[in-house]
């Protein structure tokens, strides 16, 4: 190919689910934006929760509120452009903005998951280690913890960035994909992309599979302090819990290790974008039900937050309304 069409390429055409049955983007056009929102709402909640009340100012509910921190962003980057593609037809990215999506969404990634591994790493010490747990799990552990993961997620993907922009495009731009995806976008490269194929899956492959051995490790830990507890009660609540987290865990980590793992030029287009919604929409949407929305703590917290905002409400209308009445 000539330099010409070489730099031809300033943006991309995503194309979203095209192709799929009529129905199902009729579905998906009305399921997504309310998973979206109640994603964000969740996660707001969350947040505003662990901030304001006291009860919940703990390492456990702080590593949680960073977790629905990073939810929001993790799904505003791949699903507001996907939502615009539903709603508008509106299908065309930049080439610096399908860069940028694509580093964020990994960096925001890689952030997650070692995110996961602390969170499980403060509930072996709360359960398994309770009368060392206030000592190890200080403040400054707690931010020393959560800074270096939100550091090492943006500092080591910033490889991906780098390859993406060695890449030259030759006047192909259809994306077959709803965001920016390394693998489609590796496809329409006409550079030679083997290295970069081995790159990214040896380096997303260690994230992963090292994060969830780790995370796996913490929760057998878990699950063995709970089998010596003495009462049943105690035991099925402490399962419970621990198997809602494997679930949530399956659908990220399974979504991942089937995406980007091992990614092979044979993957069926198709498969990948129905899996890739399970890593951006699923999990996100569920997980502050899972996390923080089924504790009794948090429900109590909501209820209190959610009567005094009506108070205050109230108080304001009847203000308001003395005062027009003066």
């Amino acid at each position: 190919m000539g330099s010409e069409n070489e730099t031809a390429v300033i943006e991309f055409i995503l194309e979203g689910f095209s192709g799929i049955d009529q129905r199902l983007q009729l579905f998906l056009s009305l399921v997504l934006p309310f998973m979206y929102l109640t994603t964000v709402l969740g996660n707001t909640a969350i947040i505003l929760l662990v901030c304001m009340d006291h009860h919940l100012q703990t390492p456990m509910y702080f590593f949680i509120g960073n977790l629905s921190f990073l939810e929001i962003w993790f799904t505003s980057c791949t699903n507001i452009k996907l939502l615009v593609i539903l709603g508008s037809g509106r299908r065309t990215i930049s080439l610096s903005a399908c860069f940028a999506q694509s580093y964020f969404y990994f960096a925001l990634g890689t952030i997650e998951f070692i995110l996961l591994v602390v969170v499980s790493f403060d509930r072996y010490l709360a359960i398994c280690q309770p009368l060392h747990y206030a000592a190890i799990m200080k403040p400054q552990l707690c931010i020393q913890l959560a800074g270096a993961a939100w550091f090492m997620g943006f500092t080591l993907l910033s490889y991906h960035l780098v390859l993406l922009y060695k890449l030259t495009f030759c006047g192909l731009k259809k994306i077959h994909h709803f965001f920016c995806d390394s693998s489609p976008l590796f496809k329409l490269s006409c550079s030679d992309t083997s290295l970069l194929w081995k790159t990214d899956s040896f380096f997303l492959s260690f994230i992963v599979l090292r994060s969830l051995c780790l995370t796996l490790a913490f929760y057998m830990c878990i699950i063995s302090c709970i089998l010596r507890l003495p009462s049943d009660s105690g035991r099925k609540k402490a399962f419970a819990t621990c198997s809602s987290h494997l679930t949530t865990l399956a659908i990220v980590y399974g979504s991942c290790i089937a995406l980007h793992v091992c990614p092979s030029e044979g993957d069926s287009l198709e498969s990948s974008r129905i899996v890739a919604l399970l890593n951006t929409v699923l999990y996100p949407f569920l997980n502050p039900f899972i996390y923080s929305l089924r504790n009794k703590i948090v429900i109590l917290a909501l209820k209190k937050a959610f009567a005094h905002a009506t108070t205050q409400i109230f108080s304001f209308s009847v203000c308001i309304s003395g005062q027009q009445f003066q």
